[in-house]
């Protein structure tokens, strides 16, 4: 054990030079905008509940009925008895959103990837995958073997350039990318993805986790681009939805695929069933309220109108500091005016880049983003 300890010593002592250690910091979300860390109530920019559903009365009523009905858990995988009766409500209300045949719910976005990719290709194929994907794209990629090749970011004529020159020489090639970009904010292109993908017969997945609830009156960043086709559109519940999950929307057939083969569903325990019923009862909210969908882009535009900064694509607005331990400067200067915005560093960012990223929720007041804007604009002349 002592080599093991030594390790461990080294790697953390590392880290801290570098100012890249990351530590727990307890949070109590108050009401899903508020929060309280240390004694110290901040206002939090840092949160994905975009809508704040995940303390919307009804939402909360839904996970508590459920507890009531069906118990705590599933018990067990959903392909021996937790297959629980919301899981077949919950899927449907997913793929009439997403406008699919079918949908599979698994137990997070990151356990979503990790189990299609390598469902759908191995060795001998090929992954193309935007050099800043999401970490559980480039997992599922490494668990398939199928040989994984950069795209430049949203550069289509790069694809166009990779798939001319390697796709002859791959069985199956799948394109993944993230729908809405979760370090920068800003959109795939995916309708000329989706046209580049069928004219080399490559299959196109698109990572919605930053755009569903928020994009297209909460139907996601796909249903931004008429015509797109995204044969593999997935996404997680843990943010604009409120509560946790993942889930792939997709044709009926590639759906009971997934649901046979794919690791990470056959091998994991189903979604508790107050999990399932917050999920249905915030798509309901979604799909009812497309005016509470459009609040958190309308909230970041205004922020970045306020700055001169170009126009916020999404709920997400990075405002780059550039070395670690600058950005976590920038942190405690905002903590200290009442606001929570966490700072991201390498290795989710490139290194140099490393960022505040500012969240809006649906909740947030005007006035309290306007004097975020305020805060910020000296970070940005820093």
């Amino acid at each position: 054990m002592h080599s093991l300890q030594d390790f461990a010593e080294g790697k953390l002592a590392a880290l801290e030079t570098r100012a890249l250690r990351r530590t727990l910091a307890p949070t109590h979300r108050i009401d899903g905008l508020w929060v309280e860390r240390d004694g110290q109530r901040l206002l939090s920019f840092s949160c994905n509940d975009y809508l704040g559903l995940s303390h919307h009365p009804a939402v909360k009523a839904a996970a508590a009925q459920a507890v009531e009905t069906y118990g705590v858990g599933s018990g067990a995988s959903r392909l021996v008895t937790g297959d629980h009766p919301l899981m077949s409500a919950l899927e449907g209300r997913l793929a009439d959103l997403k406008g699919t045949e079918a949908a599979c719910v698994f137990g997070s976005g990151y356990l979503t990837n990790a189990g299609v990719i390598p469902t759908l290709i191995g060795p001998g194929d090929l992954l193309i995958a935007d050099e800043l994907a999401h970490a559980c794209i480039w997992a599922g990629g490494r668990l398939s073997g199928a040989e994984t090749l950069r795209l430049r970011h949203n550069d289509v004529g790069h694809l166009e350039e990779i798939l001319t020159a390697r796709r002859g020489e791959a069985r199956r090639v799948l394109v993944a990318t993230d729908g809405v970009f979760s370090m920068d904010g800003d959109l795939a292109p995916l309708d000329r993805l989706s046209a580049t993908c069928r004219a080399h017969d490559a299959w196109l997945l698109s990572d919605d986790a930053h755009g569903i609830g928020v994009l297209a009156d909460g139907r996601g960043s796909a249903h931004v681009f008429p015509g797109a086709d995204i044969p593999l559109q997935m996404g997680t519940l843990s943010k604009a939805v409120g509560g946790y999950g993942g889930y792939l929307c997709a044709s009926r057939a590639v759906i009971d695929l997934i649901k046979t083969r794919a690791r990470t569903f056959v091998y994991s325990t189903g979604l508790p069933p107050a999990s399932a019923a917050a999920a249905i009862a915030a798509l309901d909210i979604i799909a009812r309220d497309p005016a509470l969908c459009a609040l958190p882009l309308a909230k970041a535009q205004a922020f970045t109108s306020a700055l001169g900064l170009p126009a916020a694509q999404s709920a997400i607005v990075p405002v780059v500091i550039g070395e670690a331990d600058a950005a976590l400067a920038a942190s405690r200067r905002l903590r200290k005016q009442g606001f929570l915005v966490v700072p991201i560093r390498p290795p989710t960012v490139p290194e140099g880049t490393a960022r505040l990223r500012i969240a809006f929720s649906a909740a947030h007041p005007d006035d309290e983003v306007a004097r975020l804007a305020a805060a910020v604009r000296p970070l940005l002349a820093a």
